[in-house]
């Protein structure tokens, strides 16, 4: 028995009270109380201490990596897409130098189309810029230089004018569906086997 004076109902239920908002607001708080909790559920009060003597609860383990795969899943799902629409995978490793370039422009308006289709379902695309190319443009003090690069004669400090080469895109909305954790992003096409 410890010699603390003993509390009565409403000092203990203002007592509850307090440590409650605290342990919700100050996580150094709820760090302190927890050891003692702890001690008192396995039967070992800790009588008399104070939050600067008790011992410091060990950190947290970090999750472990996700395996790359994982981590671009949503890269991979995009070239999945792009490969089922517009058979982007199976163009860009094939070798067109021998083929006719009437040949190669036929299955480039079929890649382009397929392509297109998953671009406009899944993403939202906006210039950078709303001038058209070959538009003189001015660029300001602070530009951002993410969505304005400057190519030639670049000399001295912004603002700057010059011609537009490109408009540039960005990217204002983006709606894949999520990706299911049971499929293997990996795979951005299935072998595909006719049976007779």
């Amino acid at each position: 028995m410890t010699d603390q004076p003993s509390l009565s109902f409403f000092a203990r239920f203002w007592l509850a009270f307090v440590c409650f908002w605290r342990i919700w607001i100050y996580p150094e708080f709820a760090r302190a109380v927890l050891p003692v909790r702890v001690a008192h559920d396995e039967g070992k009060a800790l009588p008399g201490a104070t939050p600067a003597e008790l011992p410091a609860p060990k950190p947290p383990e970090p999750p472990p990596a996700l395996p790359p795969e994982r981590e671009h899943a949503s890269a991979l799902q995009l070239l999945s897409m792009l490969q089922r629409e517009g058979r982007l995978v199976d163009f860009l490793q094939e070798d067109v130098a021998a083929f006719p370039d009437e040949d190669v422009g036929a299955a480039a308006r079929i890649v382009h189309e397929g392509c297109r289709k998953v671009m406009r379902q899944y993403l939202t695309l906006e210039p950078v810029l709303p001038q058209s190319e070959g538009d003189r443009v001015n660029v300001p003090v602070g530009f951002d230089a993410q969505r304005i690069r400057l190519t030639g004669n670049v000399a001295g400090q912004p603002p700057y004018t010059g011609a537009l080469k490109h408009h540039g895109w960005a990217t204002t909305a983006v709606k894949f569906p999520s990706t299911s954790p049971a499929l293997d992003p990996r795979v951005l096409a299935p072998a595909e086997v006719e049976l007779s």
